[in-house]
């Protein structure tokens, strides 16, 4: 079933769940995958995080969130602005997505669920756009997060 609200990937990872936490929930390792700067930062559940993007052609942005959950080995949250991309609009009075990361041991390995929800809410002019770009970045996302552990 195709749902516009909602973004979900999975991927399973040959390495071990601890090994995938240590990537998904702290914060310089998330940003060497995931294309931002985070040197020095953490994730702390109900603080915000942001940092530089380095993503080729996104540098002149920022990445902001709000830290949501971090339950160890199992759950990593947060909420953004989807595709907020345009230097000149200001993003902050519209609804957030929430990015939910959930880890499960599987045999050979590590099952990583992103789920990415709540497009819903997003302004209707935007909201097409935001989904479909985000929708590729979470598939290039997978991938990243994929080569990074492979020097594991």
């Amino acid at each position: 079933m195709h749902s516009s609200d909602r973004i979900e990937r999975k991927i399973l990872l040959k390495v071990p769940r601890s090994t995938v936490w240590r990537v998904v929930a702290n914060a310089e390792a998330f940003g060497q995958w995931f294309g931002v700067a985070l040197e020095g930062q953490r994730f702390v559940a109900g603080e915000r995080s942001q940092g530089q993007i380095t993503f080729k052609g996104y540098e002149h942005l920022l990445w902001d969130v709000q830290v949501m959950r971090v339950e160890p080995e199992r759950v990593f949250a947060f909420r953004w602005h989807p595709y907020a991309v345009d230097p000149n609009i200001d993003y902050s009075n519209e609804p957030t997505t929430l990015v939910l990361f959930e880890l499960e041991d599987r045999e050979g390995g590590t099952l990583l669920k992103v789920v990415e929800s709540g497009f819903d809410n997003i302004p209707e002019s935007r909201r097409l756009k935001a989904f479909r770009m985000n929708s590729r970045g979470w598939d290039e996302q997978m991938s990243n997060i994929e080569k990074y552990l492979d020097q594991f």
